[in-house]
């Protein structure tokens, strides 16, 4: 039969001694704390900081921009009738550089279809983020 473990409830709690009040005269002797080296934080080194530095938590600018983020397959689409790297970031010059020279190669008075340069149009709104037009 198994036995019951018998213990007062008192020896179970931590009996902790009274704190004392700091003491002045002991503090003054006392070695003053390096600021620099091991198990030293950069907060405590710089009188006034607060703690450390946080990393920013929000989008990156490569993440705001549909000319800097990956692209997805509308934008992979559109770099495609653009004549543009599948890949890699663009600017808007690059965007605006390539729609030129696919406008003057596509457009309707010069032979092209309208259609295309349709999709020419579109692809330079989804690559600088004009929107639907």
């Amino acid at each position: 039969m198994p036995q019951a473990l018998q213990t007062r409830p008192d020896q179970l709690v931590l009996q902790r001694p009274p704190a004392q009040p700091p003491d002045d005269s002991a503090e003054a002797g006392a070695p003053e704390r390096p600021s620099v080296g091991f198990g030293v934080s950069s907060a405590a080194a710089k009188p006034g900081s607060k703690g450390r530095k946080r990393r920013g938590t929000g989008l990156g600018a490569s993440d705001r921009s549909p000319l800097g983020r990956s692209p997805d397959l509308e934008a992979l689409k559109a770099r495609q009738h653009l004549g543009l790297a599948l890949a890699g970031r663009l600017s808007a010059t690059d965007v605006s550089r390539a729609w030129k020279q696919a406008a003057a190669e596509h457009h309707p008075d010069r032979g092209g279809q309208h259609g295309t340069m349709q999709a020419i149009n579109a692809a330079r709104a989804v690559l600088l983020g004009l929107g639907a037009s």
